[in-house]
């Protein structure tokens, strides 16, 4: 096996391809041929670090140095003076926006030291696309230990033992489903992965897939044994095509090597794996819509009992986990059931998987234990709202079936329970941060837009329901609202919540009622004094400059696309209405909320 002196391990995932990643690794290779450095340092494309804010983003090995924001004219510099001179180049550190300090290893980035690694312990590490790599950090074990000295019932029981709950957003306890299935009577039956990850802002499937795609083939394949299954589908959105392809190529590397097929290990047991692509329909996130798009037929959930456990996919025993439960599963084998139990809260075990975004410094990927704070996420790891004159104001948790979560509440765990309690869910892990310039209204209006369209139509309280309550709240933003719709949209919901088939529809106002609980005073304004706090609602705004809040900078007048603001050095400036397009520009460029 051949050895280098230097490995430097890029970042591929769709993020940093989409930021020039591809380009840089090409050009990086050039240089060190051109150098005369190829044999001695090796470029390796990872899957997704995480860090997706900072991308292009390079780590050097056995250093740990970190760069970050990288092109490809920083790349003779970097080889120059990195690779053959050994002197670090700081220009490219990463910066602590609270500190304004370089800091060149990654471990000491807080990003990265305040998170916990299960289900993405391999991000970042080591080739996506390389069984061999997955292998030399210890994959398979966990399967050969399962085919070669448990039991189906010692699986299952390690699993129960774990306290998993799934992490697709149900957290319903992934042991005592598999339990029902093993028990459930029949010779076929199935094992599936729903990698159709659907909540705007939502990631972390996509990455698992991208930078570990082995330890779901890993994880469905011990399941399958417990089981007693011998085929398995991972429902995937086409959208996901980089995901599609490395999962495509872990499940042709596995058969190769006998971890997936026909008489895995010589042990007699087979288990066949196959991709299904789902054309992006957000209901099919829900288990029994998903079974049924699987089966060629229309993306619809079906009344539950029976539940798939006793009759799922083609009627016969099912179990659905997402991608992040079963990248837990070969871990959970490996080390035992206690020591993933000992992780977390009484209620909540192990470590969970959130996307970060929104008004934050650190977009990115994060995994951390159960019970950590939402505080802590955003500020130790996410590194705080980014614009100064800016302050926070809630975070989005759950996607479209969630709820928003204001500032006092910031200390709440991150639990099922303690969520739920706090106005949101859990979910997938999605988690949006939102400052004081978002409208509360305008987001219910965002999701619920979102939460109608995906409606499959099926059942009248969603397909209708949801339809009238996104006309109120368009009504409500274009400043045409009356007071008794805010009471309306209350009654609404419960309606909708008590009545609808599928979990779409009983989640789907949870936007709606966390911002009437949490921030009812600003639907007040845009009902009662036609005005929109946050100044977001075009309909609610005059576009006049308020001449004692305005500081006479000339922000506004310099940033105006139409030249609609006329200034003059220490005066206030002034819009003019007959050409003014209403983009909003100034009230963007302005940190003093002069513009009303």
């Amino acid at each position: 096996m051949k050895r280098f002196r230097m490995h430097m391990l890029i970042c591929g995932g769709t993020g940093c391809q989409a930021a020039g990643s591809v380009e840089f690794k090409e050009a990086l290779e050039a240089e060190l041929k051109k150098q005369d450095a190829s044999d001695e340092v090796a470029v390796v494309e990872t899957g997704c670090n995480g860090f997706c804010a900072m991308g292009p983003v390079l780590v050097t090995y056995p250093e740990g140095i970190f760069y970050v924001g990288l092109t490809d004219k920083d790349v003779p510099e970097l080889v120059e003076e990195h690779v053959l001179k050994g002197r670090p180049v700081e220009r490219l550190f990463y910066k602590e926006p609270s500190a304004k300090e370089l800091i060149p290893e990654m471990n000491d980035i807080p990003f990265f030291a305040h998170q916990e690694l299960i289900a993405l312990r391999n991000r970042g590490v080591l080739d996506a696309e390389s069984i061999d790599e997955y292998i030399a950090r210890d994959g398979y074990q966990a399967l050969a230990q399962a085919l070669t000295q448990m039991t189906p019932e010692e699986i299952v029981d390690e699993v129960k033992k774990s306290d998993l709950r799934g992490r697709g957003g149900g957290g319903f306890p992934t042991g005592l489903k598999w339990e029902f299935c093993q028990k459930a009577p029949g010779e076929q039956k199935f094992v599936l992965c729903n990698a159709d990850e659907g909540d705007p802002g939502a990631f972390m499937d996509r990455s698992i897939l991208e930078a570990d795609p082995h330890s779901v083939v890993e994880g469905m394949t011990i399941a399958a044994k417990a089981i007693g299954s011998s085929v398995g589908y991972v429902y995937c959105r086409a959208e996901y095509p980089l995901a599609v392809y490395r999962l495509q190529l872990a499940i042709d590397q596995a058969k190769e090597y006998g971890l997936l097929g026909t008489n895995i290990l010589d042990t007699g047991f087979d288990f066949d794996l196959h991709i299904y692509q789902g054309a992006g329909a957000f209901v099919c996130g829900e288990e029994t819509a998903l079974m049924r798009s699987i089966e060629g037929k229309r993306g619809m959930p079906r009344p539950r009992p029976p539940f798939p456990a006793q009759a799922g996919l083609w009627n016969k025993p099912t179990i659905l986990n997402n991608v992040e439960t079963w990248a837990n599963i070969p871990q959970i084998i490996s080390k035992g059931g206690d020591w993933y139990a000992s992780i977390g809260t009484e209620d909540s075990k192990g470590t969970k998987v959130f996307a970060l975004t929104g008004h934050i410094h650190n977009i990115g990927l994060v995994e951390v234990p159960m019970g950590t704070t939402i505080r802590s996420i955003i500020y130790d790891i996410g590194g705080g709202i980014p614009k100064k004159h800016r302050k926070f104001k809630a975070v989005q948790l759950g996607g479209p079936s969630g709820g928003c979560i204001p500032e006092e509440y910031l200390d709440t765990p991150c639990e099922y329970d303690a969520i739920v309690k706090a106005g949101a869910i859990m979910g997938s892990g999605g988690m949006i941060v939102m400052d004081d310039s978002t409208c509360m209204v305008d987001m219910a209006r965002f999701f619920m837009d979102f939460v109608q369209d995906e409606s499959c139509g099926k059942c009248t309280p969603c397909r209708e329901g949801t339809r009238r309550m996104l006309q109120i709240l368009e009504k409500i933003c274009d400043g045409k609202g009356e007071v008794s719709d805010i009471e309306t949209l209350e009654e609404l919901s419960a309606t909708i919540q008590e009545a609808s088939l599928c979990g779409l529809g009983q989640t789907g106002p949870n936007p709606v009622l966390s911002t009437l609980r949490y921030f009812k005073e600003e639907y007040e304004a845009h009902v009662i004094d036609k005005k929109c706090p946050a100044r977001t609602c075009v309909a609610l705004l005059d576009f006049v400059v308020n001449e004692e809040a305005c500081t006479k900078c000339g922000v506004c007048f310099r940033a105006c696309p139409v030249d609609a603001i006329s200034w003059k050095k220490k005066e206030p400036a002034f819009i003019h209405l007959d050409k003014c397009i209403q983009c909003k520009t100034c009230i963007d460029k302005c940190k003093f909320d002069a513009i009303d």
